[in-house]
């Protein structure tokens, strides 16, 4: 096969249908779109949501709440996952990532207390909970604020 005889499979492109081009061709004069009336016109058609002047749905409905767009998103770690490593290791968020206990890093790792560590680990991470902290270091090893 050559790059000149490619050609795609039969049946996966189709040619687009050309409208108001004649009476034969099936979609000429109003071109699909029916008689008069909003849709017909050009430009014409309703905003989305738009209930026909009826209050919309979103408009009817009570507001509650707020979303803080300050609001940090953490990739949580257990301690108990952390035995995976090798003592004497260095478990930077990165580390985590790559070895898919975390998939993405958000604003940041939280490790928390659920599980026990048996290994001495050196564990940098952005947060710790008070449980988390205590088993890391009573195991030894030492909890790092990055």
């Amino acid at each position: 096969m050559r790059l000149h005889e490619l050609k795609p499979s039969p049946g996966s492109r189709k040619a687009r249908k050309r409208v108001g081009r004649g009476i034969g061709s099936g979609s000429g004069k109003t071109s699909g779109r029916g008689q008069k009336g909003q849709k017909a016109r050009s430009g014409g058609g309703v905003r989305r949501g738009f209930e026909g002047g009826q209050m919309p749905i979103y408009q009817r409905l009570p507001k509650r709440g707020f979303n803080n767009i300050f609001r940090r998103e953490w990739a949580e770690v257990n301690v108990g996952v952390l035995n995976r490593f090798d003592t004497g290791t260095v478990v930077t968020p990165q580390l985590l990532q790559e070895t898919g206990v975390v998939k993405s890093l958000k604003s940041g790792v939280k490790i928390l207390g659920k599980g026990t560590l048996e290994k001495e680990l050196t564990v940098k991470a952005h947060s710790f909970s008070s449980g988390a902290r205590e088993k890391i270091e009573s195991a030894g090893g030492r909890a790092e604020v990055i």
